[in-house]
């Protein structure tokens, strides 16, 4: 007769947290110190230790990022000598860091240029399964050749004809535009699925003198409007409103594409970081096999990202939404072409919200006279 045994097993049921990539960015720029490091970055950071006593590209697009940042907010920084390549730094910062933006505050000039910084996050992506959004500086307007016509047509053809859904692109008008973008996208105070355009979280902070043109005209509202025409994000501002606000974050997808705002991006990133884990997890799993019972059950597996998203708040009589709406049956499918390569697909829906929002007023003379 056999011996009696007992045999305990940890069951590791990939249950637990996944790494917050969110709200990370890396900023590349020329810089005046530690120009060979690539820093971590807060609040609580001493800017002249870290970035020099000079001002700078780099220096003051993060200061303006922590600015509109919020409490939480950090970053990480890599400041280089000009003539630097940005991918070189990309590739070298990717051994310790692990962003959702990577912020090139050295000025884009062409098409080219956004060319190539798409084909770097997609590369990033198919290489590494890292999910990134590249947002560029453009150059401020020459105050001593350029009327704004002239700067418009400029910045027009930097972006024309572009279809390069991971890259946005931000016109240094006030010499630190881009930062204050970053730092409103990466403030922990609201949603990744939130607008930068939002107005009830305040103004932008930090930003830059009114800059004019070289007739001395100043910044408009008109040029604004042109300038976001062109995919290019900027901020703006309301008659009778005090404060300045910022417009969409444009991502230079194709006509039609789903990726032409950033939060649209956003939330899709996110959870695609998220699933790839649970992914990972079940690989050589016969748990998930092409059984009616397996399936269901693995449907909630996969759906666990979404349903995390969705979770909303209520309080003080004020409801808050979810990154996303709570994924309905149908919403993950999966389906076993061959014996050992399985497919699942996901649906996230996002809430609608107000960037036009129209007030039709009616006078009601019904009751005149009486």
């Amino acid at each position: 007769m056999a011996q009696g045994k007992v045999t305990t097993n940890n069951l590791n049921l990939a249950q637990g947290g996944t790494p917050a990539i969110e709200r990370k960015a890396l900023f590349i720029g020329v810089g005046t110190k530690n120009t060979s490091a690539i820093m971590a970055i807060n609040g609580q950071s001493d800017f002249e230790d870290l970035l020099g006593v000079n001002d700078s590209e780099i220096k003051r697009n993060v200061i303006a990022a922590r600015d509109n940042g919020g409490e939480n907010w950090q970053c990480f920084a890599a400041p280089r000598l000009a003539g630097y390549t940005w991918e070189d730094v990309v590739d070298e910062a990717m051994a310790t860091v692990s962003p959702e933006f990577i912020v090139l505050c050295t000025p884009a000039t062409d098409s080219s240029d956004l060319d190539a910084m798409h084909t770097k996050a997609e590369s990033l992506r198919t290489t590494l399964g890292r999910r990134v959004i590249i947002a560029t500086a453009t150059a401020g307007i020459d105050a001593g050749t350029q009327s704004w016509a002239d700067y418009i047509t400029a910045q027009a053809a930097i972006t024309d004809s572009v279809a390069a859904y991971r890259v946005g692109v931000v016109p240094q008008l006030h010499g630190n535009d881009l930062g204050v973008a970053i730092g409103r996208l990466c403030n922990d105070g609201v949603s990744i699925a939130d607008s930068p355009m939002r107005t009830g979280t305040g103004p932008v902070l930090g930003l830059g003198a009114v800059p004019v043109d070289t007739n001395g005209v100043a910044l408009d509202n008109a040029t604004l409007q042109a300038l976001d025409a062109n995919r290019l994000s900027c901020v703006q501002t309301y008659v009778d409103y005090p404060g300045v606000y910022f417009s969409n974050f444009y991502l230079l997808d194709a006509p039609g594409g789903d990726y032409q705002v950033v939060e649209n991006l956003r939330v899709v990133d996110k959870a695609a970081r998220a699933i790839r884990l649970l992914q990972i997890a079940k690989i050589a799993d016969r748990g998930l096999n092409s059984t009616p019972l397996s399936i269901a059950a693995n449907q909630t597996y996969f759906a666990g990202p979404l349903r995390d998203m969705s979770k909303a708040t209520t309080f003080a009589g004020q409801h808050r939404p979810g990154e996303i709406k709570p994924p309905k049956d149908g919403d993950v499918t999966i389906v076993w072409p061959t014996t050992t390569r399985v497919e699942v697909y996901f649906k996230l829906t996002p809430y609608n919200s107000p960037k036009e929002i129209v007030g039709n007023i009616a006078l009601d003379l019904s009751g005149a006279g009486q």
